[in-house]
């Protein structure tokens, strides 16, 4: 603990010996290289280090001499203090912390009372469309429908990036609010709306494209006949469990949209493949070359948009 002449008081805190020494060389040496005037102002200046053995590394000045002593300046006094007594606090406070755990509430009691929400982002996809009752988030949704309002013209849709700080606002809105209002002015820059799109994508603890799906995806694109590889392609998709497939081919068929107005908004289905391609379609653990990885990524998301009707269409079709 560190209290300044001002009064601010900072806390360091490390079990480890060497860094302790570390850290406590390093202020003193700063000290000692303070102007003499400075020094000597310095009031009754000490540090206090502890770590779990209760050593406490001392070093006073002194401040009732007009010079700080040379005893003082050039030797630090350490102070080994083991009190009898740590032993019976350290259980203590064990025991008050297994009372407080003990009777806190359950995660399940704070979510029904509306204490702690359920959280959008970073959340299983089943998991946030079971709570929401839905196979498709509402924030999908959402965000899909802003887009088509105001973002399909929009140069460099999906490509361009939106401030940061407010995608983040954004996301933490939509983990704690339930009511959402895209219309408002300050989601006003599309391209907050669509990072924000990306970001849930991104931060699904499993992509939208299942972990177990990736290497069957990769060895269908691979397919040279064309039409096999289509069929192929469209087998996987109808395979894939109904929160996955409904919010892919909802996210598609928006995509779709972008891609039709490419000689506005300059997004062609290989812009757009680029983008996603990573964002919804990535193996468990990186092995091999990640640069062939990407470019099946690509492959897969652009074909799957090129050839929309005939994946995510009926049978008949």
């Amino acid at each position: 603990q560190i209290t300044t002449v001002s009064g601010n008081e900072f806390l360091l805190q490390s079990d480890i010996d060497f860094l302790i020494l570390d850290w406590f060389h390093a202020i003193k040496n700063a000290i000692d290289r303070l102007p003499k005037e400075q020094r000597i102002t310095s009031r009754n200046l000490e540090f206090k280090l502890r770590r779990s053995s209760s050593i406490e590394l001392l070093h006073n000045l002194d401040a009732e001499s007009k010079e700080p002593k040379p005893e003082h300046r050039k030797s630090l006094i350490f102070r080994l203090n083991y009190s009898a007594s740590d032993s019976s606090d350290r259980n203590r406070v064990k025991s008050r912390l297994k009372k407080f755990i003990s009777r806190r509430p359950s995660l399940k009691t704070l979510q029904e009372k509306g204490l702690i929400k359920d959280q959008i982002f970073g959340s299983h996809l089943h998991l946030v469309c079971e709570h929401e009752k839905s196979t498709v988030p509402q924030f999908v949704r959402l965000c899909i429908q802003a887009v088509e309002r105001r973002g399909l013209d929009v140069d460099g849709i999906y490509r361009v990036s939106g401030n940061l700080a407010t995608i983040q606002k954004l996301r933490f809105v939509v983990n704690q609010e339930e009511k959402l209002n895209l219309d408002d002015s300050q989601w006003e820059d599309i391209h907050v709306v669509t990072g924000a799109l990306k970001m849930f994508f991104r931060e699904l603890p499993e992509p939208l494209f299942p972990y177990c799906f990736f290497e069957q995806f990769v060895e269908a694109i691979k397919i040279q006949d064309y039409a096999t590889r289509i069929k192929s392609i469209r087998s996987l998709v109808k395979k894939l469990p109904r929160p996955n497939y409904d919010t892919m081919k909802i996210l598609f068929e928006h995509l779709q949209k972008i891609a039709a107005k490419e000689s506005v908004n300059l997004m062609s289905t290989q812009s757009l493949g680029i983008v996603f391609g990573p964002t919804l379609l990535r193996p468990e653990k990186e092995t091999g070359n990640m640069a062939v990885h990407m470019l099946y990524q690509n492959q897969i998301v652009e074909l799957m948009l090129s050839e929309y009707s005939k994946i995510f269409g009926s049978e008949e079709d």
